[in-house]
């Protein structure tokens, strides 16, 4: 069987390498040269562990294509998934211009039967925009050639996005005629003979799965967040509460840990496009908006707690700060909506300079916030710290877990800690000097 995905960002990188590692031959598109010569050379423009010896190991064994022409093989393959960006409008609706482009030319190139599958996280009725684009540009030609469409929405998480297709929790399909579902048989036949679950249903139930999963993921997170606030104003620990609440088999533990808020490229773009869909049909999603609302305020909180440890917002003024870890979450160096990033303008607003550390996601973030005299990028998690005032823990890397607090309290020039992922000790920190503030618990101090 012969495939093509368009696209080589993070999905459709990782779709169509997973897809060749079965057998499947697969020929990766990108418009972006750069991107496609970097590819054929092994070179990997994201961080994901395993991805780069996946990706080397295909071409190497001719699995795997790369080329900036959907052209040139769209009539050698039998399906074409479209795993192009669909970022956030101004209004927050998903932008659909590029999945659209994907179907214009297909619409204009095709000349046999081919199922077009849509990859990328898009707005119940995409579907059916693609399936009218593609008859547009065939009516425009003057053929009526058949073809299908379909919805197959990824649920990769970032930094175990290999393992999440490899051994899949389930696999969504959505389609609309039994070719297509005799097709999507084929591809993941391998899945099925490993038992893991593939899901067939109707393409809109499929493309609103994808966006009902990730709220709900996104508002067990806030709403943990919500408990951590109240649990602070009435004296009660939100780590013991979370131990009460998540032993109960109905609510379980995944998703349900306080912190400075989510980020990254799925739950704040999905769970606004959810909202907006709402709004386009005249219903208001009032769970998600005030998901997002608490969201929102939660990234605020990092600031806050570090303002009251000075005493006030004004007294951060001429602070130098610490941070450890800028992407949005461990092994990944994805910084898109990344609590530190909103931690790094309130800081840098305040007056503050900055010491930065994080142990992929450096270059990422030199790329995005410059050359600013008020930041340094340091080169490991204790240099950091020399001379800080304060150390902020944003995200929760494995090399952060078990830190030597009295090196940190030696290289320190102040003695605060405020940790925005809740996963220390306040004993140990306590007996090295140092003041532990978390979220939804109490503040520590060294007696």
């Amino acid at each position: 069987m012969k495939i093509a995905v368009v696209g080589t960002g993070y999905v459709g990188l990782v779709t169509g390498t997973c897809f060749a590692e079965t057998g499947i031959d697969v020929t990766c598109i990108d418009i972006d040269e750069r991107k496609i010569t970097q590819l054929r050379q092994g070179i990997i423009p994201i961080y994901e562990p395993g991805l780069e010896e996946m990706v080397k190991r295909n071409v190497k064994n001719q699995r795997l294509h790369f080329t900036t022409s959907l052209e040139s093989v769209i009539n050698d393959v039998e399906i074409i998934f479209s795993a192009v960006g669909t970022p956030p409008d101004e209004d927050g609706s998903a932008d659909l211009r590029y999945v659209l482009d994907v179907a214009r030319t297909i619409g204009q190139n095709i000349t046999k039967y081919t199922l077009v599958v849509t990859k990328s996280t898009v707005p119940v009725g995409t579907a059916d925009k693609v399936r009218d684009t593609i008859k547009t540009e065939l009516g425009k030609r003057g053929l009526d050639i058949e073809f299908d469409v379909a919805s197959n929405p990824e649920f990769l998480k970032e930094g175990a996005a290999l393992k999440d297709f490899m051994s899949p929790d389930r696999v969504v399909v959505g389609v609309d005629s039994p070719r297509a579902k005799s097709l999507m048989e084929r591809l993941y036949k391998p899945f099925m003979l490993n038992s893991f679950r593939v899901i067939f249903m109707d393409i809109p139930s499929a493309e609103m799965t994808k966006y009902a999963a990730n709220a709900m993921l996104a508002t067990r997170i806030s709403f943990m967040n919500d408990i951590a606030n109240l649990c602070e104003r009435v004296g009660a620990d939100v780590m013991k509460v979370r131990a009460g609440i998540t032993s109960d088999s109905r609510i379980g533990s995944k998703f349900m840990y306080p912190g400075c808020g989510y980020g990254g490229s799925c739950f704040p773009k999905d769970v606004k496009a959810l909202i907006h869909t709402g709004i386009e049909h005249g219903y208001h999603m009032r769970v998600v908006e005030a998901v997002e609302a608490v969201n929102e305020n939660q990234k605020l909180v990092l600031f806050t707690k570090l303002a009251a440890c000075f005493g006030s917002e004004q007294n951060l003024r001429g602070k130098r700060i610490a941070l450890w870890g800028l992407s949005f979450k461990p092994e990944t160096d994805d910084m898109r909506e990344a609590p530190a990033l909103v931690l790094i303008h309130q800081l840098l607003e305040a007056g503050c300079t900055l010491s930065l550390y994080d142990p992929i996601a450096i270059n990422e973030a030199k790329r995005r916030l410059g050359h600013d005299s008020a930041i340094t990028f340091a080169p490991d998690m204790y240099s950091a710290l020399h001379d800080a005032d304060a150390l902020v823990v944003v995200t929760e890397w494995k090399e952060f877990r078990v830190p030597n607090w009295n090196l940190v309290a030696s290289h320190l020039r102040g003695n605060i800690v405020v940790d925005g992922r809740n996963i220390y000790d306040h004993r140990e920190l306590n007996a090295a000097g140092l003041c532990y503030h978390s979220i939804g618990r109490t503040p520590q101090l060294p007696q």
